[in-house]
């Protein structure tokens, strides 16, 4: 049901994508990790899709076409940030499509969360009671 409504709702708004958020969790890590920010428009397009299988298992997955990501040169070369893609382990030259499929990761656990959280009504009780609202 919520996919129905957030393709239907991207599609009138005129969103690069029909997700919840992509945009956050790609925007925390490019900051973490020493991408250029300004690409954050064009990396947060993506494609949602979930269906639930004959077994009754749920399939969700992620499309990302357009993600830009480095992972030599630049700013990754900053200390902290540096710093980061080596616990990743994604510093270095051949890296960078290790870091893209843990951004991808990374952005489908926070649709899957926000998804849920949405449809167990928990979404607006969790900010309250954390004290997002207060």
């Amino acid at each position: 049901y919520h996919l129905k409504v957030a393709n239907i709702g991207s599609i009138l708004s005129g969103a690069n994508n029909n997700g919840a958020h992509s945009a956050n969790g790609i925007t925390a890590i490019f900051i973490a990790t020493g991408q250029d920010v300004a690409n954050v428009s064009e990396s947060s397009a993506g494609l949602l899709y979930n269906e639930l299988t004959p077994e009754g298992d749920l399939y969700i997955s992620i499309t990302i076409p357009s993600l830009i990501v480095a992972t030599y040169g630049g700013g990754v070369g900053l200390p902290t940030q540096r710093e980061s893609l080596e616990i990743l382990g994604c510093y270095g030259k051949g890296k960078v499509k290790k870091l893209a499929e843990i951004i991808a990761g990374v952005v489908l656990a926070g649709e899957l969360s926000l998804g849920a959280a949405i449809s167990s009504s928990d979404w607006v009780s969790s900010h309250e009671q954390y004290g997002r609202n207060r």
